[in-house]
This record gives C-alpha cells, structure tokens and sequence, in this order.
C-alpha cells in the first residue's frame, strides 16, 4: 500500500485533514451542527452491532427514587437552580438506575479491568431527567470525536477478535490526556468489587441556571452509603473462576432481601468562564476538579429499592441520553457532552427503534404531548391538542402550543474564530496523572505497577518506550517501576523526542 492510498478520507472520498478536533468557536467554544466529518463518523460507529448496545453492553438496573435537601452544601438549591427534582425538599422522585461495564460484550465477566456506566434515569414531575455518567471521575479522551477510534482500539481486533494490550497502548501513547484514566483504571479502582460499593459522576461538565437566567458550572457525583470498595487482579480472577456475573447476583440479591443500597447526590460547582487561574480547563473531561477547591456540596439522597420484574423490558430496553434535561440543569460547552448528546440518543433510535420513548421503561411520568408521528413500532399517538388532526404548531385550530418559558432564559455570550482547536493547557495531562499515582496506598500502586507491567510485555518495543516515557513524565518513579518491571530500557525511553503538537485549524 502507497502513502497515497493511505491517506484517511470519510466515507464520500473527501480527505480528512484532523481528525484530533470538533470544530468549535475558538478554543473552549461550543461545537457547531455542521461537523460533517463528525457526524458521519460518530453515527456510522452508533450503528456498527446489533442488537447489543455499542458500549456498555453487559449491564444491571434497578428502580428506586431520589430525594433532594432542598440545599446545596449551606445554600438553598433555589440558588443555583430552578429544577424543581433539585430543589423540592423531599419530593421523591422515581429513578431507574442501570450499572455496566463498557468494553466487554452482553455476556462478558463483571470482573472485567473496566469504567462501570452509572446511568440514571428521574421521573420528574418536568419530564425525563438522564444523567448518564461513570463510576471514575474522569474518561479517556476530552473529544467527542475521537470516541470511535478510541473504542475500536479498545475493543477485540477486527481479525483475531481477541483485547490485545498492544491496540489499548497504541492509542493511549499518542494521547497523554488518557493517562490519568489509564492511571485510575489498571489499578483496584479499575475492578469496583460490586455495584453497590462504587461511586457514581456525570463525568461531563453541566451548568445550572436558576430563576434569574444566572448560570455556573456544575459536576454530579454519588458517593455510596455503603462505602467505596475494589479489588485487585488476583480478588477478581477468584470471582470469576466461580460467577461472570457477581455484581449483577450482589445487586438483585441485596434488594430482595431488603438491604437497599443508598447514594449520596453531590455537585461540584464552579464559576461560569474560562478560569485561566486553573492549569486544567474545566471543561476537559480528563481532569478532575480539585475537591479541596471545589468541594462535594450535597444535594440529595438516592435509594434502590425494587428489582426490574422483565429484564428485557426494562434493563435491556432502557435508552438514555445526555441531552436529556429538564429546565434549570443546562448544557456546558464540554465537547464530550456535546458530542455524546448527538450519539446517544441516536443509537436508541437505531437500536431499539424510533419510538423508544414510548416504551414504559423510558416513557415520562408526567403528561406529555408532542407533534411526532407514525415510524416503525408506533402504538400510540402523544398527542394532547383538542384537535386530532393537527399535528403541527401553531395552528388556531385546537392544535398544541408552546409553554411559556418558567424564568429567566439563560443566554450565553459566544466569540471566537471557527476551526479544530487542541486545549492549549496540556501540562495538567501529567500533572494530575503524577497527583493520582502519588496519592494512592502501597497495595494499590503495588496493584498498578503489576498490572501495567503485565500489559507492557505484550506491547512492541516502539509502544513500550513511548509508554515509560510518559510515565516518566507524569512521576518518575511511576516509569522507572514500569520499566524495570517490564525490562525496558528507561535510558532510551526518556531520551525519546517530545510528541509533537497536535495540529489546530
């Protein structure tokens, strides 16, 4: 094959010049409709298995409700929000929570070295409210259209159909972002020892808007009531000698006999802006914000307290999607967010079919009416005008019309130059990575270093250099352990050249 013939174009032959970035306006700027290149390759990769979800295939769930304090942290909820589920005290509102893992198929082991889904689905008396997250803090990447390329490398070869750590590591040297998730996840909190022992994030940056149309940055975590545990390699390899599907057993088990597990809802909150006082931007979903300067403010409680009764129905058929929000909780600029608000919702549709949300299981609970009609599997018609033969708006003939807006409208002020950007602040790619290793226990970066050097043995030579010196980058003991343990020659790892810039447009 000639260079010519290896030079990435899209599906209509067009050439892609960057594949690193979304356009946006300017650097931290809002993702615009016409990214075709993404587009077309986000909603190819929504529809490359069936009848399986893409990612996060093996899975659990269970209903239960949530119950706000009406504060967040001192202040009232009415503060920094308008959204009634946030800021009723005691209103308990239904919710459907499912776990997963990510990689690994439907019937895949829940011991898998893994990212777990912590995907909830309120019932608001407003409407639907999906915060659909992880139980870590932070993911891979920080844009949304490298997402196909990173779970292609991820998941099984396309010809031996077997993880090879080399793929894993060949797309992780070329992005240092993902070394603070590489971090987290080959060591214990990689294996969370069930679902009910794990924490919960939005992961994405959020905003809430209160009555006045005022805004702040916002990041959803769920700390567990039962405590936080994991397991190392060895913990989790005994498990599942004897059951693939422990988490799932613990989970159903736990509720049936009445022990209900419990979360604590809390928000990080941050000042709308670009916030160059930070060496990390906000918005970059590989870095985590600093609790000691923004800390975990609760919000509200969060119980399990009934089993799905059709596992199918429900656990199988439950669709959630990042764009769907209720007045008072608003998007953020974070271009994963943005990118996954297109993709979500659009695998449902190919997944479960154009009229998933008449399902039960993701139906509102609240009345609602709209103008959509007919498409594969329709079995009723949401409509609730006076008039059934208008489906359109406005109409003076008995037809629905729109809601008068509940406040103020939040209005972002944009300005920036249209084109591909790469975060400027790229030294917090190492800096909280070399944070993180530091801050873990002796057994957990014992757990760590075993673990990446295991994978280092099963990588070329070229991957393995590249590797130890990002280690080396984000802690020096971190890379002199991986490579004395793999047999690497860290001279000739640290004299590597520096990654050239990722391009910018």
């Amino acid at each position: 094959m000639n260079d010519e013939q290896r030079k990435l174009t899209n599906r209509q032959g067009h050439p892609v010049h960057n594949n690193q970035s979304l356009r946006s306006v300017g650097e931290r700027g809002p993702a615009t409709l016409e990214n075709y290149q993404f587009i077309e390759k986000i909603t190819h990769f929504d529809r490359e298995r069936i009848p399986e979800r893409v990612v996060h295939a093996r899975g659990t769930a269970a209903h239960g409700y949530f119950e706000p304090y009406g504060k967040i942290g001192d202040e009232p909820a009415s503060k920094y929000t308008r959204a009634k589920v946030l800021t009723k005290a005691g209103t308990r509102t239904p919710v459907f929570l499912r776990f997963s893992t990510v990689i690994g198929a439907k019937e895949s082991p829940e011991t898998a070295r893994d990212p777990r889904g912590f995907a909830i689905k309120f019932y608001t008396e407003e409407g639907n409210w999906d915060l659909v997250g992880n139980n870590l803090k932070i993911f891979f990447i920080r844009d949304a259209i490298k997402f196909p390329d990173m779970i292609h490398a991820f998941k099984p070869d396309p010809i031996s159909n077997r993880q090879e750590a080399w793929r894993f590591y060949d797309f992780v040297q070329h992005h240092p972002e993902s070394l603070h998730m590489v971090t987290w996840v080959k060591s214990p909190w990689g294996i969370p020892a069930n679902y009910r022992h794990m924490q919960g994030s939005s992961v994405n940056t959020y905003k809430l808007v209160n009555a006045e149309g005022e805004a702040v940055l916002c990041k959803f975590s769920f700390e567990p009531k039962q405590g936080v545990k994991n397991l190392t390699s060895e913990q989790a390899a005994q498990i599942q000698m004897h059951d693939v599907g422990h988490a799932t057993r613990d989970l159903y088990d736990a509720i049936e006999r009445g022990d209900f597990p419990e979360w604590e809802m809390c928000v990080q909150i941050m000042a709308d802006g670009e916030h160059p006082e930070l060496d990390f931007d906000p918005l970059d979903d590989t870095k985590r914000w600093p609790e000691d300067q923004f800390p975990l403010l609760p919000v509200g409680r969060l119980v399990l307290d009934r089993n799905p009764s059709n596992f199918f129905a429900e656990v199988e058929q439950a669709a959630f999607g990042t764009g769907v929000l209720v007045d008072g909780i608003d998007f953020s600029d974070d271009k994963m967010l943005q990118g996954r608000t297109l993709s979500y919702s659009d695998t449902q549709r190919y997944r479960v079919g154009p009229n998933y949300l008449q399902l039960p299981i993701n139906a509102p609970k609240c009345p609602f009416a709209t103008n959509q009609r007919d498409g594969q599997m329709t079995y009723f018609v949401d409509t609730g005008g006076e008039n059934p033969h208008v489906n359109y708006e406005p109409s003076s003939q008995g037809g629905l019309h729109e809601t008068p807006y509940p406040g103020k409208e939040y209005k972002q002020y944009i300005e920036g130059h249209l084109g591909r950007y790469q975060t400027t602040k790229t030294d917090a790619d190492y800096t909280q990575t070399g944070e993180r290793y530091r801050s873990f226990e002796d057994w957990e970066r014992d757990d760590l270093i075993a673990n990446l050097v295991a994978d280092m043995k099963e990588c070329p030579e070229d991957i393995q250099l590249r590797m130890v010196w990002h280690f080396s980058q984000c802690d020096e003991d971190y890379g002199r352990r991986v490579a004395e343990g793999a047999g690497i020659d860290l001279a000739k790892a640290k004299a590597l050249p520096p990654l050239k810039p990722r391009p910018s447009s």
